[in-house]
């Protein structure tokens, strides 16, 4: 398969087994805090893209919000539900295959949060695939409701190198060795970072090698503040971290936190 023809969603079915491994030797749970205690201040019902094995989905369901998360890889949600069934406290929370380009929701199931964590737009690799996408949330969003979005900044940095060893370690329950192989190529033109991954699993004549690619695609905040107020949201806050910090450019992570307008509210104000 080409770039030409490659989206974004590409590739992480194959990465399903081995997200959770590498986001606890890269990002961890950094993030997970800030998603948890955001849902929780605001109440209401919560809705997450790209929600994945559910590394965010579940911390955000165990501490009391009601939750649904959307994702189109079945592997991804099928470890999600797995991780659901094993909790031994009941929560409100369910998984949806979908795409977040035209979610299946309609307007009588309507979301107080839309989280769109660890750079999920940025996997929209066209423009009018982030277009639909934005009309979408706020199709489903709450007049006043609150969507919050998550920037990977550094994604065009990157330099480009062939066949780098950026991870070793163990996984499963047999402590399997594996070893992630890192590839990385800018498309400069349209803006687009690939890496193209190969993990070494097992040793010996059980060695598997897994190889598949992550596209993103470089987002700055200027440009999502321009498409989310084209859109018909409010933007509230743009955050440098997680801790809430003022925005940087040079910040490893940014958070853009807008809102669909109270129209009712707007009218009686004016």
């Amino acid at each position: 398969m080409t770039n030409r023809t490659r989206e974004g969603w590409h590739g992480w079915d194959e990465y399903a087994a081995f997200y959770d491994w590498e986001n606890a030797l890269t990002v961890g749970r950094r993030d997970v805090a800030f998603w948890r205690d955001l849902a929780t201040r605001l109440g209401g019902r919560a809705l997450e893209l790209g929600c994945g094995t559910g590394r965010v989905l579940l911390p955000v369901a165990k501490a009391g919000v009601p939750i649904v998360g959307i994702d189109r890889s079945t592997p991804m949600l099928r470890r999600a539900s797995e991780r659901l069934r094993r909790l031994r406290t009941p929560v409100q929370a369910s998984i949806v295959r979908g795409d977040i380009r035209d979610l299946p929701f309609g307007p009588r199931s309507p979301f107080d949060l839309v989280m769109a964590p660890y750079g999920i737009l940025q996997s929209l690799v066209r423009e009018r695939d982030l277009q639909r996408t934005l009309d979408a949330v706020l199709r489903v969003l709450t007049p006043g409701g609150t969507f919050g979005i998550d920037l990977v900044p550094d994604v065009p940095r990157w330099e480009e190198y062939q066949r780098r060893i950026s991870l070793r370690g163990r996984i499963g329950p047999e402590g399997q060795p594996i070893t992630l192989i890192e590839s990385v190529r800018q498309d400069r033109a349209r803006r687009l970072t690939i890496f193209d991954q190969e993990f070494l699993h097992g040793r010996g004549a059980r060695l598997r090698r897994h190889r598949f690619s992550l596209t993103f695609r470089t987002l700055s905040v200027r440009a999502l503040r321009g498409r989310l107020e084209r859109a018909g949201f409010v933007v509230d806050a743009v955050l440098g971290g997680y801790d809430g910090r003022p925005w940087d450019d040079r910040a490893d992570t940014w958070v853009v936190l807008a809102s669909r307008p109270n129209r009712r509210l707007q009218g009686r104000l004016s």
